[in-house]
């Protein structure tokens, strides 16, 4: 292809993202968009037990809106109508509800694979070049832009460069940006779990001495179940019969769906916040979980990551300057910072409160959640930074 204006690097979900809200835009503009992606999509949507699901919220809904793509999302997203989130063995027990906040759903439970499929035929490959399978070897800063040697040899130069190519990005690192870890000393338990009454649009949030249980409300009679817990622990417990897991989980959880029946295959993910030093250089922006990779328990990290997307986009398509030029660069960051903080923020000190056994911090949680019952104000400011409209009008 012609010398592209930007190069996508990681066309995951972010990097998808950004390249359809670029696309119409770069098209009035006469850009090209180059995107880069190691593992090529499936032809066709297959449902799956065991299918990876991310939740959106609700802010996240009104940008694919605004993309065009959320009618096809639709149709195989479950709505969040309502979070329970409860201490176990703790009178403290708040619900959130969307009818509460006049909307039809606090947030959304999408496959990941169904997000993927919708993204990449949205495309527009008049506009949007993509490589896949394809990797980029090396990165290196050049006069006017970047040097991307891909994989098969070929080599080109982009104005702007974007690294979305997630939280072990090795071309962040070798670019010298640093990063900064907060190691929880926790593992998240990914599985789809199965109970004998239906969820009825309900998701949970259940704080152990442990650590944090998110359920989330999958079509049929599913849950997507985050269950964090200690390393040691969460190892055992991803090793265990079947059997065994059911009824720990039950244990933590109680009887709000019924009895738990079925759980599909664990996965174990060690929990570790990541941020990066560095989100941006003339003609380089680093985005999605390279830039920022939060503890999945209060689901802000995808949906944040999208807002930035958002924003990155607007500021791009609004700038007289050529893609790279750094004043539009600070421009996206200084229109996001607040976001990133807040959110980063939020999700942090929920971690932390809510996996600590303390007696002191356990009655402070059960005071929380019962300020939150009895104050309205900071309960609808709770909801809107856990539905993603916490910074935004």
């Amino acid at each position: 292809m012609q010398r592209p204006d930007i190069a996508i690097i990681g066309g995951g979900l972010v990097g998808a993202s950004l390249a359809l809200a670029l696309q119409a835009g770069a098209k009035a503009r006469g850009w090209r968009i180059l995107l880069v992606e190691p593992f090529a999509p499936g032809d066709t949507y297959q449902p799956s037990y065991d299918a990876r699901s991310s939740a959106l919220s609700y802010g996240s809904r009104l940008i694919y809106q605004r993309l065009g793509v959320w009618d096809a999302l639709a149709e195989h997203a479950e709505a969040i109508r309502e979070i329970q989130v409860s201490d176990q063995g703790r009178f403290g027990v708040t619900q959130l509800l969307a009818r509460d906040e006049n909307l039809p759903a606090l947030g959304y439970v999408v496959e990941n694979a169904w997000i993927g499929q919708v993204l990449w035929q949205a495309l527009d490959h008049e506009v949007v070049e993509w490589r896949c399978p394809a990797e980029v070897r090396t990165l290196t800063a050049v006069a006017d832009g970047y040097r991307l040697e891909l994989d098969d040899g070929d080599i080109l130069e982009c104005g702007l460069a974007v690294l979305a190519d997630g939280g072990r990005s090795a071309l962040r690192e070798s670019l010298g940006i640093e990063v900064r870890r907060t190691v929880y000393e926790q593992t998240a338990l990914i599985a789809n779990v199965s109970t004998n009454l239906g969820h009825g649009g309900r998701a949970f949030e259940r704080f152990t001495p442990h650590g944090p249980l998110a359920l989330l409300p999958l079509p049929g009679q599913r849950s997507a179940l985050v269950w964090t817990q200690p390393d040691a622990e969460a190892l055992r417990l991803q090793q265990a019969p079947d059997a065994v897991f059911l009824a720990e989980l039950q244990q933590a959880v109680g009887y709000r769906l019924g009895s738990f029946t079925q759980v599909g295959t664990r996965h174990a993910y060690p929990l570790t916040l990541l941020e990066a030093n560095e989100q941006i250089r003339p003609h380089l922006v680093v985005l999605g979980n390279a830039a920022h990779s939060l503890h999945p328990i209060a689901g802000q990290g995808f949906n944040l990551s999208l807002r930035d997307v958002d924003s990155l986009a607007e500021c791009l398509l609004e700038s007289a300057a050529a893609p790279g030029d750094f004043a539009t660069l600070q421009d996206y960051l200084q229109r996001q910072r607040l976001d990133q903080q807040l959110t980063i923020g939020f999700s942090d000190r929920i971690t932390r409160l809510f996996s600590n056994s303390r007696p002191w911090l356990s009655a402070g949680r059960n005071l929380g959640l019962v300020g939150l019952e009895l104050c309205p104000p900071a309960k609808s400011a709770f909801a809107r930074q856990a539905m993603g409209l916490g910074t935004r009008p």
